[in-house]
């Protein structure tokens, strides 16, 4: 029997990993998930991730990939899972795929969102995925900094320390605000993402939102590339990565929501 390509869409609550990534000492997504699958296929098995997110960072939909050989009909594998994983994470859905189909390289964007409850007091129910910022935040000052870094652009000023070296172009194809109550959502839409692009993207956006420092000197810190100009780096509770998408017309249809 053939090994099959299985993609899966998964869910979950960041705040007690250690990030995706299977670490030696620490938990993580990844481990978790290679733990259920393999005891269910009865073999090793090795998922591929599409984003590698931070620790303490969620995800509605994040998608991975393996390479698995058995009995199990594919659409039961959510079901199955259920009894091998923490509550934190949840497997949405299970689909075969081609071959020669990667998470990593056949997507065309992803859509995160970066939360932050803005108000006079924190909300308890807020604090694992919201960041906390009591001053009232500059909603047209940070707007006017986020169609600066819309279009194609050397993003190097907004690149984590210790990241393995990627290509720092990058395109943004949108990036909306959208009010809940107390709650303020940044939906950040693009092409590809360096390592903590989000959160600095987030982290400069308060900064401008605070009067900190105005739109025109946003514009040139990205223009300098130099991570070390721009404020501190989002807390990791507010991120989650919404959707990475594999359909030009999805990525269109999700582009065109945010914008109305």
């Amino acid at each position: 029997m053939a090994k099959k390509n299985i993609c899966l869409v998964v869910a979950y609550d960041g705040t007690d990993f250690h990030g995706f990534q299977r670490q030696t000492n620490a938990a993580s997504i990844q481990a978790c998930i290679e733990q259920g699958l393999s005891a269910i296929f009865q073999s090793p098995i090795t998922i591929y991730g599409a984003a590698r997110t931070d620790a303490g960072v969620h995800a509605r939909g994040q998608v991975v990939n393996f390479y698995g050989e058995g009995s199990i009909p594919t659409e039961k594998i959510p079901y199955a899972m259920k009894g091998y994983l923490p509550t934190e994470i949840a497997v949405l859905s299970a689909r075969e795929m081609p071959e020669h189909f990667s998470v990593r390289h056949d997507n065309v964007g992803k859509h995160y969102r970066y939360t932050i409850d803005n108000n006079r007091m924190h909300d308890p129910f807020a604090l694992r995925y919201a960041w906390f910022i009591r001053k009232p935040l500059d909603r047209e000052a940070m707007k006017e900094g986020a169609a600066i870094l819309l279009g194609t652009h050397d993003f190097s000023a907004f690149e984590g320390q210790n990241t393995t070296p990627m290509n720092p172009v990058k395109t943004m194809y949108s990036i909306t605000f959208h009010d809940r109550g107390h709650l303020l959502d940044i939906d950040v839409v693009g092409d590809g993402f360096l390592y903590h692009m989000v959160r600095n993207i987030a982290g400069g956006l308060v900064d401008i939102g605070l009067h900190r420092i105005t739109p025109d000197r946003f514009r040139d810190i990205l223009e300098g590339g130099d991570r070390t100009k721009l404020g501190a780096t989002a807390p990791a509770q507010g991120l989650c990565l919404e959707t990475v998408f594999y359909d030009e017309k999805e990525l269109e249809l999700r582009i065109k929501s945010l914008e109305n």
